[in-house]
């Protein structure tokens, strides 16, 4: 499978420089499936094309490693996986790229912060399902798209045309936003990745969608395809994708101050009542709260922890924590991590906020976040909120049995969720009190229920 990358930027060798590959060599190096090859058919002033070969071994495929589509008898032995470009060639890009991917270059650091003319050659381009795909993909992050199409067998036209197409792209566009596109569209286009597909595959396609993938009309269509239509990784995505205070946006009452707002406002100054110093953010998304607990002299230690690394990079922006002065920066930490998962790091806090969180997490895993908070870091205080799923009959947004957001898994109501905090307050030693947060409805209550945890001694 073959992909070239042409520029006409004067001087056209400087590609070399941004791509980190010299065009007077030929780069080989080793996938788990053959080889690839990145070498230069042209390398002059006023045009220079940087070609990525990949030979797959036909062999190891049909042995079960990777590639064929289940349920097609003959597929492990004839197929076109070793000439179309398919995930296969996405992992090679990234392994011959990985470099000019960040957007990094030592020699031409101002040439790879620019958009500079491309245009890309696939010549067997799969587009499984929609012959249009191509141009759905790529025109909208402003690519002209010529595809060339071809009949499955010239010798017998009544077999149709072919899956793949000789795609042309052509774009001013920066070299890193290229080779993000092309990483996470061309095995979107082939729908048949070659790997086992897990939770890490969530923070890549993130990591490399960051600044299109949230808005592009077909992000829906991009997110089943790339984690391989796995519902519950799906979903996991999409949570990233809408962020919680928007879900909060229509809350029926609202005022100026949104439900968001009035949540974090509500946690904090629990917190501060408390009298806690050290504080926990477990869950912490992009820091809106730790931005609220840190102008607070009280906290002197705050350690906000998420699952996402790609969110805890937003939080670094959002906090700024580059910039602050270093007795407010010396006084936060950010970490990746589980709440699923015993981390000596959360223990001897005075308090942990858990803020919209529990909803995220399959009710038949609960207990391990139970046994993380409650019976392992033990804080002194512990502030938890949830929705209230009696108050969701307010949004008129919201049908009948739906939930307020994409990734929560349940919604409880009042009653539901005093007799789970009484058990776990009752199990594991602590007192619990509850709060409202938010507009009242006499019969309904608030939109987020809130509890307070406090261990008593022993």
């Amino acid at each position: 499978m073959l992909l070239t990358i042409s520029t006409t930027h004067r001087p056209a060798t400087d590609l070399g420089f941004l791509l980190h590959k010299n065009p007077a060599r030929v780069f080989t190096f080793g996938l788990p499936v053959g080889q690839g090859h990145v070498f230069y058919p042209e390398a002059s002033e006023e045009v220079c094309t940087a070609a990525l070969l990949v030979e797959v071994d036909p062999v190891v495929i049909s042995r079960g490693r990777g590639g064929g589509r289940a349920g097609l008898p003959l597929e492990p032995y004839v197929n076109d996986r070793p000439y179309a470009a398919s995930s296969f060639l996405g992992t090679a890009l990234r392994e011959a790229f990985s470099t000019a991917m960040t957007g990094h270059s030592r020699d031409r650091p101002d040439l790879a912060a620019r958009s500079l003319p491309f245009e890309v050659r696939l010549p067997a381009l799969p587009a499984r399902g929609d012959a249009a795909l191509p141009g759905r993909l790529f025109g909208p992050l402003g690519y002209g798209v010529s595809v060339q199409e071809a009949p499955l067998d010239p010798l017998f036209p009544e077999w149709g045309a072919s899956p793949c197409q000789a795609v042309t792209l052509r774009a001013e566009v920066r070299l890193r936003d290229l080779l993000a596109h092309l990483y996470v569209l061309i095995p979107v286009l082939d729908d048949s990745q070659h790997y086992y597909v897990s939770e890490a595959e969530i923070d890549k396609l993130l990591r490399y969608g960051a600044g299109w993938l949230d808005t592009h009309p077909e992000r829906d269509l991009i997110t089943r395809r790339f984690l391989k239509h796995r519902r519950a990784l799906q979903r996991a995505a999409q949570a990233h994708f809408t962020p919680e205070e928007d879900a909060d946006a229509g809350a029926p009452g609202a005022r100026n101050v949104s439900l968001n707002e009035q949540r974090l406002e509500a946690v904090k100054a629990e917190l501060l009542a408390a009298g806690a110093a050290s504080v926990l953010d477990l869950g912490c998304g992009e820091g809106n709260l730790l931005a609220r607990l840190l102008p607070e002299r009280q906290f002197t230690r705050l350690l906000g922890m998420d699952v996402s690394p790609r969110v805890l990079d937003l939080a670094r922006e959002r906090l700024r924590l580059a910039e602050l002065p270093e007795p407010y920066r010396a006084r936060l930490t950010l970490v990746q991590g589980s709440l699923t998962y015993r981390d000596a790091r959360l223990r001897g806090f005075d308090a942990a906020a858990v803020v919209e969180v529990i909803e995220h997490l399959d009710g038949a895993r609960l207990w391990t976040l139970e046994r993380t908070l409650f019976g392992d870091a033990r804080p002194g205080t512990v502030v938890l909120t949830t929705p209230n799923e009696e108050f969701n009959a307010r949004w008129a947004t919201l049908p009948a049995g739906t939930v307020r957001h994409d990734d929560h898994r349940f919604e409880w109501t009042r009653q539901e969720f005093r007799t789970w905090a009484q058990r776990v307050a009752g199990e594991f030693g602590y007192a619990v009190t509850f709060r409202d947060v938010g507009e009242v409805d006499a019969a309904l209550g608030p939109p987020t229920q809130m509890a307070v945890f406090r261990r008593e001694a022993p």
